[in-house]
């Protein structure tokens, strides 16, 4: 496609009031305005016939294959004209899905000697598979006056998958400092261990430890060692209803629910647990099984990424019953879920209760972060008053759920979005070396 530039319009309208002035004064004169027009035209279309041809650029694409959500990633385009004469200029636009979040929506990049890269940003907050269809090329010719233009049919997909990369190194860092939990012998004696080992009781071990009949036996001071046991089953409870799907510091809730997950599933299946992911919404929409081995964590992560959103009320007695009938070994069952109020939490609370008869809960809490600084911003108006008020009540019916839920013996997660990853992490480590999986 070949069309004029600003310039060439410019030149054009600039001679029409000087064909205008010459036709008033000489009547005779009036087809130099025609002339005009026409020698714009054939400007142009010389322009355009002597600019780089179309045909004559190559475009390279390097886009990423996958992107986590809430994640930033980079398409690189490489451009490069055959032959003398290139533009020294490029403009490109990307005509990609809204929710890849691209940009900026056109760019121009310098040519040297012909060559030259362009990239676009891409950073979209919902999981899915988003598509780059078309990209938009343009270039003027030598004098500046016509635009040739290409398109090129990318039909590129790009899979948005959650996002674990954000915290990743912390918990590799966390993981490596008490990796050994699981691995190697401990002296802590709890519910759940394993008997490894005697050995001579040394000043520092648990008192409790000792083997008196033992001891009395070899005539010296015999403590029992415990490996920690492993294999221990971990459940993802995963809500997607219309709360869990409403944004949380730039992400929906489910996405920030996902990523923490995925990130202690890696921890667990190193340290030889076994993990799978229960989603439910209205109905239960995603039982995996658990599956263990580091190298199980790749499928894991693909099988989370279908969890969809959802725009209906959580069934949480039809899903956390479903998931308790399907459950055979006591587990450690980690809720991720979302509340409006204490009356809305009732039937929650209940089938937690019946859970606990059985599992270990988890219960991670979004700390609305958004509600506390309504709560402590000074006010200036009536409507800031009314505001810390709904915020304050909300937030006070919040404290009283997790006090229930505490005082039935369920295992709390009480954090920030961008720190709940970590937090979990840290308590699953926790319970591990306390014994209490």
């Amino acid at each position: 496609m070949i069309y004029p530039t600003r310039r060439a319009i410019l030149l054009a309208a600039l001679g029409m009031p000087l064909a205008l002035g010459l036709g008033l004064l000489a009547p005779g004169w009036w087809l130099a305005g025609v002339a005009w027009a026409l020698f714009s035209l054939v400007l142009v279309l010389a322009d355009a016939f002597l600019g780089k041809d179309r045909h004559r650029l190559e475009v390279q694409t390097v886009a990423p294959g996958v992107i986590g959500a809430g994640r930033s990633a980079e398409v690189l385009f490489k451009l490069a004209f055959a032959g003398r004469g290139a533009p020294s200029r490029i403009e490109l636009a990307l005509d990609a899905d809204a929710r890849l979040g691209a940009s900026p929506r056109r760019r121009g990049t310098q040519l040297r000697q012909g060559s030259g890269l362009a990239s676009f940003t891409l950073r979209p907050e919902r999981r899915g598979e988003r598509l780059m269809q078309r990209l938009w090329l343009r270039w003027r010719g030598p004098l500046g006056l016509a635009w040739k233009q290409r398109v090129d049919t990318l039909d590129r997909v790009v899979r948005v998958t959650p996002d674990v990369q954000g915290v990743k190194d912390e918990a590799i860092r966390m993981y490596s400092r008490d990796a050994s939990f699981g691995m190697r012998s401990q002296r802590e004696q709890g519910e759940g261990a394993e008997f490894q080992a005697l050995r001579e009781f040394q000043t520092g071990m648990d008192p409790r430890t000792i083997d008196w009949k033992q001891s009395a036996r070899h005539a010296m001071l015999l403590a029992k060692e415990f490996r920690t046991e492993r294999n221990h089953p971990i459940v993802f409870a995963i809500e997607s209803g219309r709360l869990m799907c409403e944004p949380l510091a730039g992400l929906p809730r489910v996405d920030h629910a996902l990523n923490s997950a995925l990130l202690l599933a890696y921890v667990a299946l190193k340290t030889g647990d076994r993990v799978g992911v229960f989603a439910f919404d209205a109905k239960p929409r995603l039982m995996t099984g658990t599956v263990s081995g580091v190298a199980a964590f790749s499928a894991l992560q693909r099988m989370a990424a279908a969890i969809d959103y959802s725009m209906e009320e959580a069934n949480y007695t039809l899903g956390l019953t479903h998931l308790s009938g399907a459950l055979e070994r006591r587990s450690l069952v980690v809720v991720f879920t979302d509340f409006a109020d204490s009356t809305s939490a009732e039937l929650m609370i209940e089938n937690v209760t019946r859970l606990l008869k059985r599992h270990l809960v988890l219960f991670v809490v979004f700390r609305d972060e958004q509600l506390e600084n309504l709560t402590d911003a000074e006010p200036e108006t009536g409507d800031d008053i009314s505001r810390a008020v709904i915020a304050d009540a909300l937030l006070r019916e919040r404290e009283v759920v997790i006090a229930r839920l505490r005082r039935l013996g369920v295992q709390i997660v009480d954090a920030p979005a961008h720190r709940l990853g970590p937090e979990l992490l840290s308590r699953y480590l926790d319970l591990k070396r306390r014994d209490m999986l």
